[in-house]
Formats: structure tokens, C-alpha cells, sequence
């Protein structure tokens, strides 16, 4: 809640001098400041949150924006104050004051937006700005946005403000720099690193995931279990790498074989796993050829070694009562029997 001044209305209880924070004052809400992204620090859309409503508080200013960078605009993605009415705001970065601010990297100070000529001028006058400091938010390097703060009055600002901002700057930094190293960390520790697809751990979460909504939805879910006939003779008799790239192939194929909201996973050695949400029994014969298909088309591609083909097992559930593990482990079962009966048919 904002009180006639513009600022927030918890700072009626401390110092301020000129609309600002005093020395000691700023000092404390940085340490405050730093304490509360430390608890949400992976979280770049709260950790702008908390910034913006620091950043209005430290310096009196009416309002605060995050600004980030999406292709030859600037959109608005955190805001408080007088500026929160405006997230989602987009403005051209070739004709304003943050999209500068990002080109040259460099903090920048607008006195009286009516006097400008850098600013978006209609769009200080839409939202009722005439002074405010610009300060780039710099990830890996780059600069990816902007930290704003506002008010509706000119020479509104001062270098104490500008250096405010610079440390708060950072903190957006840093968490995106964190969330980013998390994110990439994760998706590592989710995925095969030979093949991209998503490994057991990974299709056991979505498995699980998909088992819920079934309960929800009462729809049925499909598990096609798959083994390489033959592959251990193309690793024999090509060599590891041939039998590496056989499985990415496979893992090509078989990607775009099935639907985008189908999981295609490995699920160790030459097995993969295909979850199929809301299947139908009728269009197990047709999963079917598809997998088939894919792994004919890897199979030809190598164009060397031993003929490899595909044994599957598939297992349904249809009222989302079973779990992932029993699942797989009835596609497993499946796709041995269909092993066994085709060797013992030679």
C-alpha cells in the first residue's frame, strides 16, 4: 500500500531525508534486502519482486521497474508502485531510455524526461514519469534488462540513489546467474548425455505426473517398453562408437516419430521407455509401427553390422491407481515375452 507520497507505507516508520532513506537507514534495508533474496535466490521472478519494492523504498522514488530484453523490445516483468499497473508493458529499445542503457551497459540519469531527447517521451507521459535513473542488469557479461526506478517529478534523483540501485542490480544478477547455473545443473542430472533424452530419473517424475492427472482426468496412459534385438552384435563387430551413434539415431527417430507431449526416454543400455498420455487401446498397432519404424530408419542409417530391431512390451493403466515403477516393470515383463517368442519362432 502506497501512502500520498507515492512510497511504500511501512516507511512512514523510518528515517528519511528528502524522501529518501537516510545512510544508516539504506544500509539496514540492503541487509534486509540481501537476507530476503537469499531465501527465494533461485527464483528470479520473486527476487525481482523484492528488488523493485526495495529499490521505490531506498529511493523515495514513486515507482520501481525490472525491464528485460526480448528481441527489439523492452518489457516490463517486475514493477511496484505507480509503475506496477504497467507489467507487461512493452516499449521499443532502439527508442528508449533502458533499450540505451543496454546498448552501452552503462547507468544512465534522465532529469526531466520533457527535456530528453533520449527518452520514450509518449511513453513518460502514458505512465506520468519525468525524472528516473537506469541502471543494466548484466548477466554472463551481457546486459539482459534494466533496473528503473521513477518518479512524476524532475531532478528527482541523485548519486546516492544510483549507487542503490548498482548493488540492488546485482542481486538480479546474481540470482539469474544462479538460477541459470541451477537450471543448467538440473537438466544435466535429468537427461541421458549421450542421447538428450530424458534419463530414468526424469521419466519416472513425468510418469509419475501423468499417473496423477489420469486420476484426475480418468484418461489412460500407455508405457512402451523397447530393447535393441541385435545391438549388442553391432557394439562387437563395429565398435562402441558405431553402437553410440545407433542409439542417438534411435533416439532421433523415435523423438519424431511420437507426439510432442509424448516422453521418450532411455532407460539405460540400448532400452527405451515411450509414455503415451491420453492413448487409446486403438492406437497401440500404430505406437507400435512407429517405434518400429524409428528403429528401422536408425538401423538403416548406420548401414553396417548386425540387423538390429526392436522387442516391445507395453503396459496400460487406465484409472491412474497404479504407480510408475509397476508400470514400467509390466512393460518390461511385456516386451520379454514378445523377446522370447520371437526366438523361439526361429
Amino acid at each position: 500500500m502506497l501512502n500520498r507520497g507515492g512510497r511504500p507505507a511501512e516507511m512512514s516508520d523510518v528515517a528519511v531525508t528528502g524522501g529518501r532513506l537516510d545512510e544508516a537507514t539504506r544500509l539496514r534495508s540492503i541487509i534486509e534486502t540481501q537476507r530476503e533474496i537469499n531465501e527465494v535466490i533461485l527464483d528470479p521472478d520473486e527476487v525481482m519482486r523484492v528488488v523493485t519494492e526495495r529499490a521505490q523504498e531506498m529511493t523515495g522514488a514513486s515507482g520501481a521497474v525490472v525491464e528485460l530484453v526480448e528481441g527489439d523490445e523492452m518489457v516490463y516483468r517486475a514493477a511496484s508502485g505507480s509503475a506496477a499497473a504497467s507489467v507487461g508493458l512493452r516499449l521499443n529499445a532502439a527508442a528508449s531510455l533502458s533499450g540505451l542503457c543496454v546498448r552501452t551497459g552503462e547507468v544512465l540519469l534522465c532529469d526531466d524526461a520533457e527535456l530528453d531527447i533520449r527518452v520514450d517521451l509518449e511513453a513518460c507521459r502514458r505512465i506520468g514519469v519525468r525524472s528516473m535513473v537506469v541502471v543494466p542488469l548484466v548477466h554472463r557479461g551481457a546486459a539482459v534488462g534494466v533496473l528503473k526506478v521513477v518518479s512524476p517529478v524532475p531532478h528527482a534523483f541523485g548519486a546516492d540513489d544510483t549507487e542503490a540501485l548498482e548493488l540492488l542490480a546485482g542481486f538480479i544478477a546474481t540470482s539469474l546467474t544462479n538460477a541459470s547455473a541451477y537450471r543448467e545443473e538440473s537438466e544435466r542430472a535429468m537427461h541421458d548425455p549421450l542421447t538428450g533424452l530424458p534419463n530414468r530419473v526424469l521419466l519416472i517424475d513425468r510418469l509419475d505426473h501423468a499417473l496423477r492427472a489420469s486420476a484426475r482426468t480418468h484418461s489412460s496412459i500407455a508405457v512402451f517398453f523397447i530393447d535393441l534385438d541385435g545391438f549388442k552384435g553391432v557394439n562387437d563387430t563395429c565398435g562402441h562408437a558405431v553402437g553410440d551413434g545407433l542409439l542417438c539415431l534411435v533416439a532421433a527417430y523415435l523423438r519424431a516419430a511420437m507426439r510432442t507431449s509424448d516422453t521418450v526416454a532411455r532407460f539405460g543400455g540400448d532400452e527405451f521407455v515411450v509414455v503415451c498420455e491420453n492413448a487409446t487401446a486403438r492406437a497401440e498397432d500404430d505406437i507400435r509401427a512407429r517405434i518400429v519404424g524409428a528403429v528401422s530408419r536408425a538401423a538403416s542409417a548406420v548401414a553396417e553390422g548386425p540387423h538390429v530391431g526392436a522387442s516391445i512390451g507395453v503396459a496400460w493403466n487406465t484409472d491412474g491407481a497404479s504407480t510408475p515403477s509397476a508400470l514400467l516393470e509390466q512393460a518390461d515383463d511385456a516386451m520379454y515375452v514378445e523377446k522370447r517368442t520371437r526366438v523361439e519362432a526361429r
